[in-house]
C-alpha cells in the first residue's frame, strides 16, 4: 500500500532536483563556460579517470545510447582529445584514453568546477560543510543501485575534521614499528599537518583519504612550495591495505591534481630506507636528484629528492 505521504515526498524531490540542478549549472547551454555538453564532460572525466576505458563501459557508467556515445567519441578523436587502441583481452573492444590535447582540454574544466563547488561551500561554516557532504553520501548510499559487480575495494576522499589526528597517530605509530622512529618524527608530522590546516589553499592544495570499509587506511598531501613546484608529502597505507594500489593511486591523483592547477615540477623528500614508496614514485616518473646523509628521530638516515617534471 502505498503512503499517504508519497505524493508531497515526490514533489519535495523534483523541487530539489530543480534547484540543484540550477545550482551546479547542469541547464547552461555550455557546461563550465565551455562549448561541451553535461554528458561530453562527464565522458572526457570518465575517460581520464579510468585506467582502460572502453566504450561499453562507459555506456554502462553513464547510461547512454550506444549510437550517442559513439558520435561523442568520433567527434572527440577527430579533435585530437582521445586515443583508442585495441583491447589485449577482447579484440572487440578498443581502450580509450585522453591525449595531450584532451588532459589539457579537461584540466581547465575540471578546475572551473572545483572552484564553482568551493565557492558554493565558502559560505556555509566548517559544520554546515560536513553535513552537506555527510547528507549527499546519505542520499548516494540509499538510491545507488544494488552492484551486479564487486566494488572497488577502497575509495579516495578529500580531508574532513578528525582525519588529521589519524594522519599523526599512525605515521608515528607505523614508523616506530617498521623502521625504529622515535617520538619526534611523530612530533614532525603534527608540525606539518598542522601548518596544512593552517594555510591551507583548496585551490592549489590537496589532502586525500584512502578508505576501505569505511576505515581510513591511507592519505596523502600536495603542498604548495612555490608558484610552480608543488610537493608531495605524507604518503601512506596501512599494512593491512598494502597490495590493492592504494599508494600508486594516491600519488596519480597528485600528479593529476598538480597538472590541472598549473604546477611545472613536483618534488618530495623520503628517505632511502623505504623501498615500497620509492618504488611507487619511480614507476610515476619521479627521478633522484639529491641524497644527504643525517641523523633524525634515533637513527642514522640517508635522505633522499626526488622530483617530476609536468
Amino acid at each position: 500500500m502505498a503512503s499517504p505521504n508519497l505524493n508531497s515526498r515526490v514533489q519535495a524531490i523534483r523541487s530539489f532536483n530543480r534547484f540543484y540542478t540550477k545550482q551546479i549549472g547542469v541547464l547552461r547551454e555550455g557546461l563550465l563556460k565551455s562549448s561541451f555538453a553535461l554528458t561530453e564532460v562527464r565522458v572526457l572525466y570518465e575517460i581520464a579517470h579510468r585506467e582502460k576505458a572502453t566504450a561499453s563501459e562507459l555506456c554502462k557508467e553513464l547510461d547512454l545510447d550506444p549510437g550517442y556515445l559513439s558520435r561523442i567519441l568520433s567527434n572527440f578523436e577527430k579533435r585530437g582529445l582521445i586515443d583508442k587502441s585495441p583491447s589485449e583481452a577482447d579484440g572487440r573492444q578498443s581502450l580509450l584514453s585522453l591525449t595531450q590535447q584532451g588532459q589539457k582540454t579537461l584540466a581547465p574544466l575540471e578546475a572551473r568546477s572545483n572552484e564553482e563547488v568551493a565557492a558554493m561551500l565558502g559560505r556555509l561554516s566548517e559544520g554546515e560543510q560536513t553535513r552537506l557532504v555527510e547528507a549527499m553520501h546519505c542520499i548516494n548510499r540509499l538510491l545507488a543501485p544494488a552492484p551486479d559487480t564487486p566494488q572497488p575495494p577502497y575509495l579516495l576522499r578529500p580531508h574532513q575534521p578528525g582525519d588529521m589526528g589519524w594522519v599523526v597517530h599512525r605515521h608515528g605509530v607505523l614508523y616506530s614499528q617498521e623502521y625504529g622512529y622515535d617520538e619526534r618524527f611523530e612530533a614532525l608530522i603534527a608540525e606539518i599537518v598542522a601548518d596544512f590546516i593552517q594555510h591551507f589553499d583548496p585551490k592549489r592544495e590537496r589532502c586525500w583519504i584512502a578508505e576501505k570499509d569505511r576505515e581510513i587506511v591511507g592519505s596523502v598531501f600536495l603542498v604548495k612550495k612555490s608558484k610552480t613546484v608543488a610537493k608531495l608529502r605524507l604518503l601512506l597505507v596501512e599494512p593491512a591495505a598494502r597490495g590493492l594500489g592504494i599508494g600508486k593511486r594516491l600519488v596519480a591523483e597528485c600528479i593529476r591534481f598538480a597538472r590541472q592547477v598549473g604546477y611545472k615540477k613536483m618534488t618530495l623528500w623520503t628517505q632511502s630506507d623505504l623501498p615500497a614508496a620509492r618504488r611507487i614514485y619511480e614507476q610515476a616518473g619521479f627521478r633522484l636528484v639529491q641524497k644527504k646523509p643525517h641523523h633524525s628521530w634515533g637513527r642514522d638516515l640517508v635522505s633522499e629528492t626526488w622530483d617530476l617534471k609536468l
